[in-house]
């Protein structure tokens, strides 16, 4: 009975990626949340759902296949709500657009032809997407420290000295000095602790063709190609061979469970996916998937102190949220650049959509990730089939 209770370092292995994934990505959560329309009630109740979602996913998924399944939130999902136009439904809307993307992912997990036509937009191009979609918000920091370098200093510089520590303790040593920043410079008497532990929102959602084709089908495109994709091939880099469409299927069916909440969307995990997988997750590869398990178990109690982070963060000076949200995001940033870049088969057509999604147009209601991705589709295919080249 004994070999069969989890190991002790599989639950200090959970807490540390709870802490990292947490506290890592939050601010970037709460940024795209409030970029699509939600107000602080509505952002704490989407983080609770999110933190949870994500939780409870890692911990069934984890113990029904025996592997280290690490589940996340979609952080470069919130990063491209942050810079997404809301539509005319506000957070409804937006809502709506979160159940699309979990009801895709379902799709393309239990139904193989989306799966593959997911799967067969060029990495380079979904990168490029993504690193358009991430430019605004890596500028942000640059900005918030010409403007007010006293506010937004102290961040940036434990950010840069903890990174040359360690990369996983950089951004989550530059929220502890933001939030020490903000005790020490915000109002708190506007901080209302009493009613801070609140219940979580049930938000109808409003359908439209701009949220559907300008949120749910973007943030389905980014997640998979980003985040689901990427899980799968992290675990099997370690030996560990779960089957892939079942868990697209499961965690948007967890989507599909937490967007009225809030949540924008549940995903495999890729960083703490490693993390789980190693051998510092423990020596023995067949007890690593208890190691998610308890990262969803502390998710899960991170969620419940949603309403305290998301208060405590919206007392905030002016930038400060939005440049821990940048210097969190510029290692992704220079790795999607790299990667959409990097083939020179699709450089034009990833320059292409890099270029208008980071142009922030809206036509029609629908965003530039949406334009960039059809312009730099548009492009590779004639590509391919023989225009322009000579």
């Amino acid at each position: 009975m004994t070999r069969d209770l989890p190991p002790f370092q599989t639950v200090s292995t959970g807490l540390v990626v709870a802490m990292v994934g947490f506290f890592s990505s939050f601010p970037i959560l709460l940024q795209g949340m409030h970029g699509v329309g939600a107000d602080t009630s509505q952002a704490a109740s989407g983080l609770m759902a999110a933190a949870i979602s994500m939780g409870l996913a890692g911990i069934v998924l984890s113990l029904w296949t025996k592997t280290p399944a690490s589940v996340a939130w979609s952080t470069p999902g919130a990063a491209l709500l942050a810079v997404t136009a809301p539509v005319e439904a506000g957070f409804a809307g937006a809502i709506a657009g979160f159940l699309t993307a979990g009801a895709l992912t379902v799709l393309a997990g239990l139904w193989k032809p989306l799966g593959r036509l997911a799967a067969a937009i060029p990495t380079s191009l979904a990168q490029a997407m993504l690193a358009g979609v991430l430019l605004p918000i890596c500028l942000a920091p640059v900005t918030a420290v010409a403007e007010t370098p006293k506010i937004i200093a102290p961040t940036l510089l434990a950010w840069f000295l903890l990174g040359r520590i360690s990369r996983l303790l950089a951004v989550p040593g530059a929220v502890v000095v933001a939030a020490v920043t903000i005790a020490l410079t915000a109002d708190l008497s506007a901080w209302a602790p009493g009613a801070l532990l609140r219940s979580p929102e049930i938000i109808m959602p409003e359908f439209s063709l701009a949220a559907v084709i300008g949120i749910g089908l973007p943030l389905f495109i980014v997640t998979m190609a980003t985040q689901n994709i990427p899980g799968i091939a992290v675990m099997r880099s370690f030996g560990f061979t779960p089957p892939p469409g079942p868990l697209f299927a499961s965690v948007g069916g967890f989507s599909i469970l937490s967007a009225p909440f809030g949540a924008p969307a549940t995903c495999l995990a890729a960083i703490t996916a490693a993390m789980c997988s190693n051998e510092d997750s423990h020596p023995d590869p067949d007890k690593r998937y208890w190691s998610a398990v308890f990262a969803g178990g502390f998710y899960c109690v991170l969620g419940l102190f949603a309403g305290v982070i998301t208060s405590f963060a919206s007392l905030a000076p002016p930038m400060l949220m939005a440049a821990v949200a940048g210097v969190a995001l510029l290692s992704v940033f220079a790795s999607s650049a790299a990667a959409a870049l990097e083939p020179v088969r699709t450089r034009e057509a990833a320059a292409l959509t890099f270029v208008v999604t980071a142009s922030g147009v809206t036509v029609f209601g629908l965003g530039g990730a949406v334009w960039g991705l059809l312009a730099g589709g548009i492009v590779q295919i004639l590509r391919e089939a023989g225009w322009g080249k000579g």
